[in-house]
């Protein structure tokens, strides 16, 4: 797949007029402590500038000290964080926002994105993130786990335009119908589960393409990801991981292999279905 050359450091650029690095670091389900402190500060050693935390996760703070603690510049970093469903639920977003704001200790995020489609809750909640990205202290917002009948549904009235979905997408959970249609409309998509809950370390095929370039299997997934210009943020606890899920710049997968981890795509998922909301967890926060 001929492209320019990607790096650590690629940038995609957002309708919203900034950009995202690519390539970042999640952090669900490293908790709140010490050791995920670590990890973030592991992650920033080997060069990771984008950070995925949500207010359902529980460690935004653990994200912002961090940051804080490693002296990198604010400016070269990039944090998302999310609208939890329960603060969409109870009506509580402003509430929710000016929590994530404070558990960070930042004067703005780069990007602000809803956690899910809230039923009945969604549309209100993009016209309130409106707001905070007209005063600057979103400098962009965007939605998570919507497919394409929701995002219709909120562009019909939206004055700004989500700058972004981030979706489920590995090898086994392709939903080109919601990513035709972002790209259609300047929508940048994310790969949450990039790695397809093990599906990358375990699958045949990918184990023999990793074979042919010298690679593990959860590498290669890593760069079909990137080479379909998606953005993508593994996550790992383990130093070892996270310097080896960077490294997946110095390779290019051929077309055949990529035509052939596309031929995986068993619209199988591994976290809940946004088309079914009765499914979504409403986790208590302040």
């Amino acid at each position: 797949m001929s492209q320019e050359k990607l790096s650590i450091s690629t940038r995609i650029p957002l309708s919203s007029g900034n950009s995202i690095p690519q390539f970042g670091f999640g952090v669900w389900q490293l908790g709140n402590g010490e050791e995920a402190k670590r990890a973030i500060l592991w992650a920033l050693e080997a060069g990771y500038r984008h950070f995925d935390t949500a207010a359902a996760y529980q460690n935004e703070g653990v994200v912002g000290e961090a940051i804080r603690e490693s002296g990198v510049p604010r400016e070269e970093i990039f944090i998302t964080t999310k609208l939890a469903n329960i603060h969409q639920r109870d009506g509580r977003q402003r509430h929710g926002f000016e929590k994530s704001l404070e558990n960070l200790g930042l004067d703005y995020i780069d990007l602000y994105i809803q956690h899910w489609p809230v039923p009945g809750r969604y549309k209100e909640s993009w016209a309130i993130m409106e707001d905070y990205y007209k005063q600057g202290l979103a400098k962009a917002i965007g939605l998570s786990n919507f497919r394409v009948s929701h995002l219709k549904d909120i562009m019909a009235d939206a004055t700004v335009m989500p700058a972004v979905d981030q979706i489920e997408f590995n090898p086994g959970m392709q939903d080109y119908e919601t990513i035709n249609f972002c790209k259609e409309h300047n929508i940048a998509v994310e790969a949450w589960s990039p790695l397809g809950g093990g599906m990358a370390a375990s699958d045949p095929t990918i184990a023999a393409i990793a074979q042919k370039y010298g690679k593990s299997g959860p590498q290669v997934v890593l760069r079909w990801i990137l080479q379909k210009g998606i953005i993508v943020f593994p996550r790992s606890s383990k130093q070892e991981r996270i310097v080896q899920n960077a490294d997946v710049f110095d390779f290019e997968l051929a077309a055949e292999d990529c035509a052939k981890i596309d031929a995986l795509n068993a619209w199988k998922r591994t976290g809940r279905d946004p088309d079914h909301p009765e499914g979504f967890i409403y986790r208590v926060l302040d």
